[in-house]
């Protein structure tokens, strides 16, 4: 499937990867609606950012995933829809983790429901690592199990296997695409780059994390999006679950030496008590398998963890304005 002048639609446009995409799929001359969460201060997140060019090219709908009529008036002749709406804080699914069912579950159900109804053509659903737990092998393939170490991950789980219901019940047309570690310019302060680059650039001499043994396997955001963009497109990818990922993990400890030495070398790295997940929660280690989505897509990643790094750093520098490093975010 190609995608140019394709009707396509994104659920979560406003946020970190959602923004990204909608740019990419300018790019790729598909015809863009971007859903974002309604709020009385008319703001689209990261969107009102973007250039006025690319806002003039999409189509902006206000409305709440978890609310079915919202979602089916959204959907109503679209092509294509790339579900990326989530709450997607691990800390905060601790203090609320009904808001989670209702957004993850409840929102994916709608959007199957309504693209069911309206025999939307591709159903792209965004999963994410933290299904699969604390590694049981690596590296981790789609086949690994499914460890619900969050009431975050037990949503997206739950997600998951719903729209893998639909694929086999209905033959609704849908893949899960599930992301690693994504990072880059605009991503939330909840996250654990932005959280160490926005306390180094405000001058902090104690920057302050979690734990700092567990690994990750981060993926720069343009060879994310690149990710999505190139599964969407093949028919091979239907019904599937297909990583993104580098391959190459980084513990959590060695990153925020690799970012500090790259901003100000003096400063002291604190392992907050706060920040630290409850010890049965934690993931303490993701590296992933991109065989899969190598063999269907030919997808390799272009940006290696320096370079990214170094391109997040020089974003944050002209945009610290957005970020509150003084505050926790959970």
């Amino acid at each position: 499937m190609k995608l140019k002048d394709k009707i396509v639609i994104v659920t979560g446009a406003g946020g970190f990867i959602g923004s990204h995409l909608v740019e990419k799929l300018i790019d790729k001359s598909a015809k863009v609606k971007a859903f974002v969460k309604y709020n009385s201060f008319n703001s689209w997140g990261w969107l009102d950012t973007l250039d006025k060019n690319i806002l003039n090219s999409i189509e902006v709908i206000t409305g709440d995933i978890r609310d079915s009529e919202s979602v089916r008036k959204a959907l109503k002749n679209v092509d294509v829809v790339f579900h990326l709406a989530a709450l997607i804080g691990i800390p905060y699914s601790y203090y609320s983790p009904a808001s989670y069912v209702e957004t993850n579950i409840k929102g994916t159900l709608n959007i199957l429901e309504a693209s069911l109804d309206f025999s939307i053509q591709r159903v792209i659903i965004t999963s994410t690592s933290e299904v699969y737990g604390t590694a049981k092998y690596v590296p981790i393939d789609e086949n690994h199990i499914k460890q619900a170490q969050s009431p975050y991950a037990a949503t997206k789980i739950s997600a998951d296997y719903l729209a893998q219901s639909f694929y086999r019940s209905f033959n609704l047309p849908v893949i899960i695409v599930r992301p690693f570690n994504t990072y880059g310019p605009r991503q939330s302060a909840r996250a654990v780059i932005p959280t160490i680059i926005s306390q180094c650039l405000f001058g902090y001499k104690e920057i302050r994390i979690g734990s700092l043994n567990p690994t990750r396997d981060f993926v720069y955001v343009d060879d994310t999006v690149e990710g999505f963009i190139k599964i969407s497109q093949k028919d091979e990818a239907l019904g599937q679950e297909i990583n993104i990922c580098t391959g190459v993990e980084i513990s959590i400890n060695a990153l925020a030496e690799k970012i500090i030495n790259k901003i100000n070398p003096d400063v002291k790295l604190i392992e907050e008590d706060l920040r630290v997940r409850p010890k049965n929660s934690e993931v303490e280690r993701l590296l992933g398998s991109n065989e899969k989505l190598k063999k269907i897509t030919g997808w390799i990643p272009q940006i290696n963890i320096d370079q990214g790094i170094d391109l997040t750093i020089e974003w944050f520098k002209q945009n610290i304005k957005y970020y509150k490093p003084w505050i926790y975010n959970i």
